[in-house]
């Protein structure tokens, strides 16, 4: 099986990687913008973009608030998929698998390295409840930041997640639709990965 140039490599983390800091120097807004898929218990597909925060050697993290839409149907499947696209490299990154919460010291420590609006912002908004009017989320911002101060902890609600994949594909543009695809898999965590060409 060809897996030369952009391919090449036996480590889909590492390839992953490698795909992501080159669209660093190519994407102009958040080339870490990962499009999350959840289900909800009815099945029904939810989607929204989050921020890819960390490729580890065996995982992909990202955060987010423990009370939101998001984190609850994760919580109840234990499972999700995201998709990162980077437009003008045109090609993309498709991931599937369980996850398991980051509520440790490199939760408190990424949420150290945000903003102070940031981190206040965080304690602020109570992620998908209905909101009333934007002065009252500016105001329970005001509220917090008095309460707070210039260097709030990290909120018991808020932090990561660690997504294990199952399914690791890589798809890259070609010319006439003749897309090129290679797909990682493997029925538990502690397989080794299948790999295959796949059609365009």
């Amino acid at each position: 099986m060809d897996r030369s140039g952009i391919f090449a490599g036996d480590d889909p983390f590492a390839l992953a990687a490698r795909w992501l800091a080159e669209a660093e120097t190519q994407e102009p807004n958040d080339p870490n913008a990962i499009a999350l898929a959840t289900v909800d218990p009815d099945g029904l597909p939810n989607v929204r973009m989050v921020l890819l925060k960390e490729i580890e050697a065996d995982a992909f993290v990202f955060y987010t608030n423990y009370e939101s839409v998001k984190a609850r149907e994760i919580d109840a499947a234990g499972k999700a998929a995201f998709v990162l696209h980077s437009k003008s490299l045109r090609r993309q990154i498709r991931v599937r698998g369980t996850l398991e919460r980051e509520d440790g010291p490199q939760a408190d420590a990424y949420y150290a390295s945000r903003s102070l609006k940031s981190r206040l912002g965080a304690w602020a908004s109570r992620q998908s409840e209905p909101l009333p009017s934007r002065m009252a989320l500016m105001a329970e911002v005001a509220r917090v930041t008095a309460e707070k101060g210039s260097a709030p902890t990290r909120p018991p609600f808020w932090g990561g997640y660690r997504l294990r994949p199952l399914e690791i594909e890589f798809w890259a543009d070609g010319a006439f639709r003749l897309h090129d695809r290679f797909r990682w898999r493997r029925e538990h965590l502690e397989d080794a990965w299948n790999i295959q060409r796949l059609n365009p």
